[in-house]
């Protein structure tokens, strides 16, 4: 058994797109799963956010794994390089690491990754990281996954016809995810 912790994005929420369905099979697994839910569009903040996540901390240790959506692998990017303990994994879908030249996002997003990340810290506090990028994503250039696996020192997965893995691309499940997770926690035990 594992405690992962899914990260939505902007604008999102816990009942979006593929994370109940996600949520539901990893507990089907026994997994303990949590799915916080973030202020967003208003009082978007990297602090705000850091605040609803607090009463989570506790239940991060050497066995958890977090995946993030979107905005949710820029904050966990930050939460990474403030950890005392490593993490088992870290999955992170369309994510990015800087603005995106769009003022509807860059000005919410702007907390999260106007900023320089400590990648030896981050790479040091996770043991294995999983990048997923489309090569439609309508709102994530494909550069800003290859900037993350570059600093990271990983590949990444490009999905064909993914748009931004949401519900509108035909995202209520994810079985790669999902497979991929699965592979992590088999090697937990």
């Amino acid at each position: 058994m594992a405690n992962i912790f899914i990260i939505h994005g902007a604008y999102g929420n816990p009942d979006e797109n593929w994370i109940p369905w996600l949520k539901s099979e990893l507990e089907k697994l026994g997994n303990r799963v949590f799915v916080p839910k973030f202020p967003t569009p208003e009082n978007q903040s990297l602090n705000n956010w850091k605040n609803v996540f607090r009463e989570y901390e506790e239940y991060l240790d050497k066995k958890s794994i977090v995946v993030g959506h979107s905005l949710g692998p820029a904050f966990l990017l930050n939460v990474l390089g403030g950890l005392n303990e490593p993490i088992k994994a870290s999955f992170f879908v369309a994510g990015f690491i800087s603005l995106l030249g769009n003022p509807t996002f860059d000005t919410i997003n702007k907390t999260f990754v106007d900023r320089s990340f400590d990648w030896r810290t981050i790479k040091q506090n996770c043991a294995n990281f999983y990048l997923y990028h489309s090569d439609n994503d309508p709102y994530i250039p494909m550069s800003e996954t290859e900037k993350m696996s570059k600093k990271l020192g990983v590949e990444f997965v490009l999905v064909k016809g993914a748009g931004h893995f949401n519900k509108k691309a035909g995202f209520d499940k994810f079985d790669l995810l999902l497979d991929n997770i699965k592979s992590e926690l088999t090697a937990i035990d």
